[in-house]
């Protein structure tokens, strides 16, 4: 294993990629996962989202509001609980997969995290390209596209240490210059917008949905980011900096979308801000580009992991390092690229369906995950067992866990309400998308109940190896 210590410096490459992380080698403080988590959606794609509140889902600003609040804060246990797995167990998330769906069952899902990580990338850097182009309008979409995409590589490249202290000193930047925008905004805010739009209860919880699939979306690489922390920091404060950091970070993200559009009377987010802030909107694209870098080095990143570690699964002895990070990087660097300025015309659209379309893999997956580690296995993975070549007391497959997941996929569709498809029961509450829903109790539940409990696959009945810490 390669030794993590040796590259703290926040400039160094860092050499560790899906490997454990030994007690010895742990640094940090569990506040820098709210800095992180609160940087990191204080992001113009939120911003973007949140006014599609009342531009797409024509709800009234009340109505955006408690839908958002509600949507984040629930959305955000999810994510919390993920990430309060990093100190545990020291590993990366995808990697953990492995105890829940034996070695090559985890492929599966490590298939579909990784296509979700690519999708918000190339969203981002499509973004990106746009906001250059706002900025300087000299600087041609494409240009601006690949240089954004370049610029967002060389932080996942860089890795661990420099996302954290990229976010830790963005945090401040951002909430500041956002707080500024608003209190410059806020004076458009008048009765007569107020009145704007409408309660309806279909819109309400498909922005609801969209808020709550936003922080689940995260699930899948959120203990890629506290897996340093010392096994010490345990359970509560991990889970509680990062819950309040996401969840008051994308809050603040998508009420400063719908205060933009809604004041500035405008059908485009980002062009309502410059109009309204004046010579300071210039002020805030800089910092919002800035953040869609940094923020799309992380899904870089995640999405390196994930594909190192199907990787790993056919070659359990290959102990990958900086190297095969960067390679990967720059080939997920020019295929996306390409689809970035391929997708580019229809961003809004393609983004909406593919987030929402998200919710059908995420939530049985979040589901399962969550109920093996905390109730199951009672926050105890033997992570020696996990890289075992044989999947160890893990297995090959866990045939059960990847037959509850398939079904926690199939019970969502008679509810589903997309564009593309609208199932028989897609009309139970109001005509709204409330198939994750359904698919995330189903999935839990069914888990819970059928989950083996003759102890062999219990961490304690497993032969000897590293084990997560309480």
């Amino acid at each position: 294993m390669k030794n993590p210590a040796n590259d703290n410096s926040v400039l160094t490459i860092e050499s560790n990629s899906i490997e454990y992380v030994a007690p010895e080698n742990r640094h940090g403080k569990p506040v820098d996962l709210f800095t992180l988590w609160f940087c990191t959606n204080v992001a113009p794609l939120a911003v973007i989202s949140g006014a599609t509140s009342v531009l797409v889902f024509h709800l009234d600003v009340m109505s955006a509001i408690l839908a958002i609040v509600a949507g984040q804060f629930f959305g955000a246990i999810f994510h919390a609980l993920t990430s309060a797995q990093g100190p545990l167990v020291g590993v990366p998330q995808m990697i953990q997969s492995r105890a829940q769906f034996g070695r090559y069952g985890s492929l599966l899902v490590v298939s579909f995290t990784t296509l979700i990580y690519l999708g918000f990338f190339v969203s981002n850097i499509i973004l990106a390209g746009k906001t250059l182009h706002t900025a300087v309008p000299a600087v041609p979409v494409p240009v601006g596209t690949v240089l954004g995409a370049i610029l967002a590589t060389l932080v996942g490249v860089i890795g661990y240490h420099f996302i954290h202290r990229f976010n830790k000193v963005g945090a401040w930047f951002m909430g500041g210059a956002l707080l500024i925008g608003m209190i410059m905004m806020a004076p458009g805010l008048n009765a007569q917008i107020l009145r704007q739009g409408h309660f309806d209860a279909a819109n309400w919880f498909a922005v609801f949905g969209l808020c709550a699939v936003w922080q689940i979306s995260f699930a899948p690489y959120t203990s890629d980011y506290s897996r340093y922390l010392p096994t010490t920091t345990g359970f509560a404060k991990t889970f509680a900096f990062t819950y309040f950091g996401t969840s008051l970070g994308t809050i603040f993200a998508f009420l400063f979308g719908v205060l933009a559009v809604s004041t500035g009377h405008a059908t485009d987010a980002m062009q309502a801000i410059r109009t309204q802030t004046g010579v300071f909107g210039y002020v805030l694209i800089f910092l919002f580009l800035v953040n869609i870098i940094g923020h799309n080095g992380m899904n870089l990143y995640g999405g390196v992991l994930s594909l190192i570690t199907a990787a790993q699964t056919f070659r359990p002895n290959w102990l990958p390092g900086r190297n095969v990070r960067i390679v990967v990087s720059t080939v997920l660097l020019v295929s996306s690229t390409v689809t970035a300025l391929w997708a580019s015309s229809n961003f809004i659209a393609i983004f909406l369906n593919a987030i929402f379309t998200m919710q059908i893999v995420l939530a049985p997956w979040v589901a399962i995950n969550l109920v093996d580690f905390y109730l199951v296995n009672n926050r105890h993975y033997r992570v020696a067992e996990i890289i075992s070549s044989k999947g160890g007391a893990y297995g090959s497959f866990n045939f059960k866990a990847i037959a509850i997941y398939l079904f926690g996929i199939a019970v969502q569709v008679p509810f589903m309400a997309a564009t593309y498809f609208h199932g028989p029961f897609a009309s139970i509450v109001g005509d709204a998308d409330v198939s994750w829903m359904v698919g995330l109790v189903a999935t839990a539940l069914s888990y819970y109940v059928f989950a083996s409990k003759d102890g062999t696959r219990s961490p304690r009945a497993a032969p000897a190896g590293v084990r997560a810490a309480d």
